[in-house]
């Protein structure tokens, strides 16, 4: 048996009554480690506000740290502004061309009863024309998801692809040595602001999965000595326990319509296969059956395929099944030895797997029609790749000398970030769907 075999048998194994905490979270500090060669130079003027007493938010600095963030934007410094206009009549277009400045964003924060209103406008400044102006609501307890709704519209309007601002992150803490280990489930801002504590325990929680409309979490749980899967709500945090039966209860993973859970179990004859559970009617389906360890399955998003990993050719790799259980598993990957934990792209056309890379386990995506395999990170134990809902992004756990840390990477892998807490490990990341409206 194989060492990546062996580490892979080991990760399965991981496989106090929990209680919603809702309590904040020590949040993450994220830094652009790699970002494009030429970040297009933009400014983002302090927006003007119109009440009483101070602004209840710097709109400007959160938009101006979301489009920095991007990789793909360099706001420049407010001290370099020449002037500060709050509405397009007060530009004066050769002031901002005379910094190098391509974009411009002016705009005021409104008061509105007991909310806000945010008014905003876009100005290509090389061409002196506005590309977008809109007046968006912004209620009070969530003027900062709003704000970054803004910078959503800014980023898709420059790029031509939707923003993940005002998406969410769900991830794995572990505090305390090794003989007093303390787990939280945590959901946090895309910026790693707002974090919150969904789950605090004494035992392993593993395997956090967005449910398709963003108000639910599957998970797995230790806390019964055992691993059983859970469903969680985030906004009550009332949550139900979908599978516990013998044996293994691991790797829950949603369907696109939010009915069925993918799960791997090994409750008949001990061996590791690929389930459907029916939320609804708790109607079980297996879909698998093979002497071999058969886990980690994804949903293709038009919910016709699963893709899982599977050892039965010697080594785990990639294969994928009718959701309905019809036909024969077919292997997708083949470049390599070792590829594992697949996650579907949203567009269905990439899988991100984790793939050894002589000796070291790093982030790859495989191109469906293609069967092309691109390495895209450089660690050497990088795992648990998850997908920006745009596609645009990877989000994954890696290694920072003795600490668990979280990265992204985009999938050209031109811009990487690093994403660390204060103190414990992070792992286990899981990247949120849009927001609904």
């Amino acid at each position: 048996m194989g060492r990546g075999r062996h580490r892979w048998l080991a990760a399965l194994a991981c496989a106090a009554l929990l209680a919603f905490s809702g309590m904040a979270a020590a949040e993450l500090r994220i830094e652009i480690s790699e970002g494009v060669e030429k970040a297009v130079p933009v400014a983002i003027v302090p927006f003007g506000w119109e009440g009483e007493l101070s602004a209840p938010a710097d709109v400007a600095g959160i938009i101006a740290a979301d489009l920095a963030r991007s990789g793909r934007f360099a706001p420049i410094p407010v001290a370099d502004m020449l002037q500060r206009p709050t509405a397009g009549r007060e530009v004066d277009f050769d002031d901002w061309r005379i910094l190098g400045v391509e974009y411009l964003v002016v705009g005021r924060l409104l008061p509105a009863g007991e909310d806000f209103t945010i008014q905003f406008q876009l100005f290509d400044v090389l061409r002196g024309r506005q590309l977008l102006g809109y007046r968006q609501p912004a209620r009070r307890r969530l003027l900062r998801a709003t704000v970054h709704r803004v910078a959503d519209m800014l980023y898709e309007e420059l790029t031509g692809v939707p923003g993940v601002f005002g998406t969410r992150i769900a991830y794995v803490t572990v505090s305390g040595g090794p003989d007093a280990r303390h787990y939280r489930l945590v959901v946090a801002d895309a910026d790693g602001e707002n974090a919150r504590v969904l789950v605090d325990s004494p035992a392993p929680l593993m395997s956090p999965a967005w449910s398709p409309d963003g108000r639910k979490l599957a998970y797995v749980s230790f806390e019964r000595d055992h691993s059983e899967i859970y469903v969680q709500e985030l906004r009550s945090g009332a949550r139900q326990r979908v599978s516990a039966r013998r044996g293994v209860n691991s790797a829950p993973a949603w369907s696109p319509d939010g009915r069925y859970l993918a799960l791997t179990l090994s409750r008949q004859d001990g061996n590791l296969d690929i389930y459907t559970l029916e939320l609804a009617t708790q109607l079980l389906k297996r879909l698998t059956r093979h002497p071999a360890i058969d886990t980690e399955a994804d949903w293709s998003s038009d919910g016709r395929w699963l893709y899982f990993t599977s050892d039965r050719g010697g080594g785990p790799q990639i294969y994928r099944i009718a959701a309905d259980g019809s036909g024969r598993p077919e292997r997708v990957s083949f470049e390599g030895s070792y590829n594992a934990r697949p996650r579907v792209s949203p567009a269905a056309e990439q899988l991100a797997v984790v793939h050894n890379d002589r000796g070291n386990y790093r982030i790859a995506t495989i191109d469906l029609r293609r069967a092309t395999l691109q390495v895209l990170t450089d660690g050497r134990l990088d795992e648990s790749p998850s997908f920006a809902p745009n596609g645009e992004t990877l989000i994954y756990a890696t290694r920072q000398g003795n600490r668990g840390v979280l990265a992204t990477v985009t999938v050209d892998g031109r811009i990487r970030q690093r994403i660390t807490a204060l103190e414990g490990d992070v792992r286990e990341p899981a990247w949120s769907p849009f927001p609904a409206n």
